[in-house]
């Protein structure tokens, strides 16, 4: 048993067809058909159910199949690693980033990263803050883009930019002429996020509050809420970078009396053997906001 082999069997089940198999491996069908002959009888046991019109796995191939996956994603990711380690701006970087912010900085820094960094091969991941430092810190990510500080020595951050928020109200709301707002003007009739979003926390602390209203909107991403507050449900407050996806839905946007503001950073754990790379799309992020930053001080 190899992992040539291996890799066979996994295209095999996946496209259920010896010629689309062969193909996708690069090989001649007699050869794919030869060396799975073979591995059945190393493993002593039936792969594949064969007929003139499907190959389908048998149930203890479709057992095998997970253990299959596990050593190639294994022997993959260790050649991913040592050709990472030669060249860390080569290859792909797994990088999350929180629903926040993912949809309005993305399209900002995906253009100049590729410029910059056209070996490196990023991969976004976006969920919320606690989720994506269990990820990095369980080796599924490379890297997160999150605006708060995590705890805890075993990772590191940098400071890429700060995001000011602003007060969303719905058209026509009293606030609506004011040059500033006050948060705690905000709070009987802010809108937050669900559990688990920090911007979430960070709306609540900048209005006062200890916890929502009883029977308050809980949203569970910022377009629902951005569509609440123009439908006149309540108001509250988005980050900087999302004023635009406000400002098309019908929404007014009021810089708060405060200036409250949040700062994105990258993190990434502190052993990781190539910090090189983080340390490029940090630089490349930071450059893209650095006019936003300014703006925001």
């Amino acid at each position: 048993m190899n992992l040539r082999d291996l890799r066979y069997m996994l295209a095999l089940a996946e496209h259920r067809h010896f010629g689309r198999a062969a193909e996708a491996c690069r090989v001649s069908q007699p050869t794919l058909s030869v060396q799975l002959r073979r591995l059945e009888e190393t493993l002593g046991v039936v792969l594949f159910e064969r007929s003139s019109k499907q190959v389908v796995p048998t149930p203890v191939c479709e057992m095998l199949l997970a253990h299959a996956r596990i050593a190639v994603a294994e022997v993959d990711a260790m050649a991913a690693l040592a050709r990472a380690t030669a060249d860390p701006l080569r290859g792909p970087l797994r990088l999350g980033v929180i629903p926040t912010l993912g949809p309005y900085l993305l399209p900002l820094v995906f253009a100049p990263l590729r410029a910059a960094l056209p070996q490196l091969e990023i991969e976004p991941w976006e969920d919320v803050t606690g989720a994506l430092l269990e990820r990095l810190r369980v080796h599924e990510l490379d890297a997160a883009l999150i605006a708060t500080e995590p705890e805890g020595a075993d990772l590191s951050t940098e400071p890429l930019f700060t995001e000011p928020f602003l007060a969303a109200l719905p058209p026509e709301h009293a606030l609506c002429g004011r040059a500033r707002v006050a948060e705690e003007d905000l709070a009987p009739d802010v809108l937050v996020l669900a559990d688990g979003h920090c911007l979430r926390d960070q709306a609540l602390a900048a209005c006062g509050l200890a916890g929502p209203r009883g029977g308050s909107l809980r949203a569970s991403s910022l377009a629902t809420l951005i569509n609440m507050v123009a439908a006149g449900y309540g108001t509250t407050l988005i980050p900087g970078l999302a004023a635009g996806a406000a400002q098309d839905a019908g929404i007014t946007l009021v810089p708060l009396k405060r200036r409250a503001t949040r700062t994105v950073r990258i993190a990434w754990r502190a052993a990781f053997p190539r910090r090189a790379a983080v340390e490029a799309v940090a630089k490349v992020i930071a450059e893209r906001l650095r006019g936003f930053s300014a703006a925001a001080e």
